[in-house]
């Protein structure tokens, strides 16, 4: 049995499981909203009520896993951890308190474990799959193409803008058409040297979109007229990118209260919802691929393949 958690700047997620025929069987999981990165992108630092947010969270966590005497167990923290100065007082404290060995991954790293964690989802009778992956605090970007041998990364990348900073750096503006507007044309900004490297070798008619995110998830829940999140339902699922858009479209009208109103996102994640659609138009906007797959999965399933291959 293995166990994989991922400590974003946004979310505490744990992943137990079992390697098995094709796949992983899942005995136990659980995440929790923690905002690590709260307020890091203006200070350097992880602040005490984030840390101690945190630390409750991996106790959990550290706990569900001495449950099931998972003796396998890889802990990563990402983007928050990267930039703070005081990411050492999070790795002790994970040590010290929870009992959990904690490592902070580079950007490559991490989006090369997502891409891993997404492959498995590229359709059938596509060449490649652009994986995206909207983090708390950076967005990863992976142009994944079929061959002989496997999935393999044409280019990957990591833009340091995730939903926690945009809404931080754009405060109460990010919950406004105009701030969205500025917001989405911030991030085609940042994606734009991307696309022209990539250049005419990616076909959008040979090539999906693959996102894998809360914003993305919670999109397609909206699109499939969920009256709450069911990751059954939406992992895997397919959805033409011109009705994605629809719906941000019709999120970008609402204010943050009618937003929380909506089952599939709720009070936790209404503030993230619009800085998440400004990236997601954004990607769409430069990589027009008419169809769109959703992955609930990512980051902790690539974490449990590195995993299993070492011990094996």
């Amino acid at each position: 049995m293995l166990a994989v958690l991922d400590l974003g700047t946004n979310n505490c997620r744990l992943l137990i499981a079992t390697p098995g025929k094709g796949g992983f069987r899942v005995t136990d999981s659980f995440s929790r909203i923690v905002r690590l990165g709260e307020g890091v992108g203006q200070t350097g630092l992880l602040s005490d009520a984030a840390l101690d947010r945190t630390i409750a969270a991996l106790k959990i966590c550290a706990d569900r896993i001495a449950k099931y005497n998972v003796q396998h167990v890889r802990v990563i923290a990402t983007q928050a951890a990267r930039l703070a100065r005081n990411a050492d007082v999070l790795v002790s404290r994970a040590r010290a308190e929870a009992g959990l060995e904690l490592s902070v991954i580079s950007a490559e790293e991490e989006a090369a474990l997502a891409a891993s964690g997404c492959a498995p989802l590229m359709g059938r009778k596509y060449k490649g799959a652009l994986v995206f992956d909207i983090g708390g605090g950076s967005t990863e970007i992976i142009w994944l193409a079929k061959t002989p041998e496997g999935p393999r990364a044409r280019l990957t990348a990591s833009v340091p803008v995730g939903v926690v900073s945009l809404a931080e750096h754009h405060g109460a503006a990010a919950a406004t058409p105009e701030g969205f507007a500025r917001m989405r044309a911030e991030l085609i900004e940042h994606f734009t040297p991307f696309a022209r490297e990539m250049g005419g070798g990616f076909d959008t008619r040979r090539n999906h979109l693959l996102g894998t995110s809360g914003t993305v998830t919670t999109l397609a829940a909206i699109a499939l007229k969920l009256p709450r999140y069911n990751r059954t339902r939406v992992d895997g699922s397919w959805h033409e990118t011109r009705h994605m858009l629809n719906v941000v479209e019709r999120l970008v009208g609402m204010d943050t209260a009618a937003l929380s109103r909506i089952g599939s996102i709720g009070t936790e994640r209404a503030d993230l919802m619009l800085p998440g659609c400004a990236i997601f138009s954004a990607i769409c906007s430069l990589w027009p691929s008419p169809m769109l797959r959703v992955a609930d999965r990512g980051l902790r399933e690539g974490m449990l393949r590195q995993l299993s291959q070492e011990l094996s």
